[in-house]
Parts: C-alpha cells; structure tokens; sequence
C-alpha cells in the first residue's frame, strides 16, 4: 500500500463548472443505448462538490455525488453517494474527526491517512495533479491512490497511456488519456479518463468497463464555467 501520509503532488484544483456529455450504453447482447448526462464540478478552495449523472428518456443509468474538503493533499471526500441502474444507493464515508473509511454496502472499514479518494472525486484529483504537476502525464508513468469504492478501498494504479487526439461532440481535442486496470481477480470497473491539457484539464471522456465487457462511456458536449 503507498504511503498517504504525506502530498505525493503539487495539485492545483480545476475551476468550478458544468459539464454536458453524450452517453453511451453498451451491453452484451443488446442494442447500445444513448442519453446525455452532465457532471458539475463546485469549490471555494476550502470546500468542494460533485455532482454527475447519465441517463436516456425515463431512466438512469449512473447518479453520484461527493463532497468533502480541499486541503493539503487536494481533493478530500467526506461523503461519497452512488446509484446505478436496479441497484440500492450505496454511501461511503470518510470520517475527518477518527480517521476511518466505512460503507453503507458492507462493514469493513479502512483507516483514513490523507490522500484518499472516492470514484468521482479521483477524476478531480487526478484533474488536478495534471494542472499543479504536469510532468506526471508523461507515457508509461504510472499514479498510485488509495480510492474507496462502494464497499471497500484499495490502492489504484493508473497508466499514463498518452496523449491523443479526439473527435468529440465539442470538437477536436488533444488529451491526455489514464487508465486504471482493476487487480487480477477483482470485481471492479476498468476506468478510463481523458484530460484536455489545453482546456484547465477537464475531462473529455470518460468510460467505465464492467469485468463483463458491458460499458458507459460520456463524452463531452459542452463546458459552462461558473463561479
């Protein structure tokens, strides 16, 4: 496990805005199902919030939220919200005043150094790494953060594969893409994110892979700066 006890990275959060992406839903054998979903990202440098979710005509597919704190280590959740599709909202909590990550979904609980993240606030953070420390995203580099998920943490390890070139809904872009490759064995989702070097490090697409192969994956449509 890396050690968090100490900021591994200068990490210079991203200005607060709205965000809108076009969604897609692929599922083994099944036709793939488009929507719109938007993320919006809010902090006064003290405090932050993130809300997101992707959905088409009367349903939703993901729904999320985090809030916490900004402080030494970057961005630092208190509470982590989550709701797929036909599944129970799930809650993760990271406790500032005893220093423990727990779980609505289980009972396990993870000791809190400073430094973790949830499954949205890592989008951010890694944002944010890109905007204080850009020579981390350099090809083949890799990042090391603790992240909670909906029922336990572990320490994620993500690629720096490079830097590409997109066609997107909101034009053509070059951004930096990441990828997190769940441990052999592990039931969780495959990430990857694309950042735009160009536009404060926003993210440009992001995907999520089930172990089944089924994925959702958002491009961006638009960005509304705010205060």
């Amino acid at each position: 496990m890396a050690d968090m006890s100490e900021p591994h990275h200068k990490i210079v959060p991203l200005p607060p805005a709205g965000m809108e992406y076009e969604v897609q839903w692929l599922r083994r054998d099944k036709d793939p199902v488009y929507g719109n979903g938007r993320i919006t990202w809010h902090h006064d440098n003290h405090g932050y919030v993130i809300n997101g979710e992707a959905g088409a005509l009367f349903f939703t597919f993901l729904n999320f939220k985090s809030e916490g704190m900004i402080d030494e280590f970057g961005v630092s959740p208190v509470l982590y919200s989550e709701k797929r599709w036909r599944k129970a909202e799930t809650n993760t909590h990271f406790h500032r005043e005893r220093n423990t990550i727990s779980f609505s979904a289980s009972e396990k609980s993870y000791p809190r150094r400073g430094g973790e993240q949830d499954r949205a606030s890592i989008v951010w953070q890694l944002a944010g790494i890109g905007r204080g420390d850009p020579a981390v995203f350099a090809p083949d580099n890799e990042i090391d953060i603790m992240v909670a998920g909906v029922r336990d943490a572990e320490s994620w390890k993500f690629r720096v594969i490079g830097l590409e070139d997109m066609d997107l809904p909101i034009g053509s872009v070059s951004a930096w893409h990441v990828q997190r490759l769940p441990r052999a064995g592990s039931f969780e989702q495959k990430l990857d994110l694309w950042f735009m070097p160009e536009r404060e490090w926003y993210p440009a697409r992001i995907r999520y892979t089930e172990t089944s192969g089924d994925y959702l994956e958002m491009n961006l449509s638009s960005i509304s700066r705010s205060n």
